[in-house]
């Protein structure tokens, strides 16, 4: 989908969910009725200065302007995402779904050989860690604190303190992460 028929989509969306006519529209945001008309449309492409007017006066990101719509479904097979190897490659880290401003979290599959471990640096003030055990044994430290997890476990920890992940068991663990960034 080229990037006209998106904005106009976009527009043309939220000037409906805000229950704005054309002339009210045209008022909130200072860009001209037929010109408001056109963008919906799709028969204009309009400057980054338009946008930024009427993302202004309906009160809503620039980026909500531009952006095509989610995808219903989006599937990553486990082949596709390519490791981040740490510990010799004893701690292997899959990045899944990337950081999103507007969900706030990036998740990941973690893969932990044994005798594998790997030592955190603090995140973000208020970032949060989600961990879900799915194979294997591991302990989670947190400043001080040490939780022992084995399958079907799951924690929550505040991550922006040192923490640190390490497989104590004979076999691989297999570990879904999420982190959540607070504003």
């Amino acid at each position: 989908m080229d990037v006209t028929k998106i904005v106009a989509a976009n527009v043309k969306d939220i000037r409906e969910k805000k229950k704005l006519t054309l002339d009210a529209a045209a008022e909130t945001t200072g860009v001209s009725r037929s010109m408001l008309a056109q963008i919906e449309k799709g028969d204009v492409n309009p400057t980054i200065s338009v946008l930024w007017k009427i993302a202004n006066g309906y009160k809503v990101s620039f980026t909500s302007l531009v952006e095509g719509p989610e995808e219903p479904a989006v599937m990553i097979k486990r082949m596709a995402a390519a490791p981040l190897a740490e510990d010799d490659g004893r701690y292997l880290n899959y990045p899944v779904f990337g950081f999103d401003e507007q969900k706030l979290f990036e998740s990941y599959r973690i893969v932990i050989k044994p005798g594998g471990r790997l030592s955190a640096q603090p995140h973000m003030t208020g970032a949060e860690e989600y961990i879900t055990v799915f194979y294997g044994k591991v302990i989670i430290s947190v400043e001080e604190e040490t939780y022992h997890l084995e399958q079907g476990d799951s924690i929550r920890f505040l991550a922006d303190v040192s923490h640190s992940y390490e497989n104590v068991g004979e076999e691989e663990a297999g570990l879904s992460m999420l982190i959540y960034y607070n504003k």
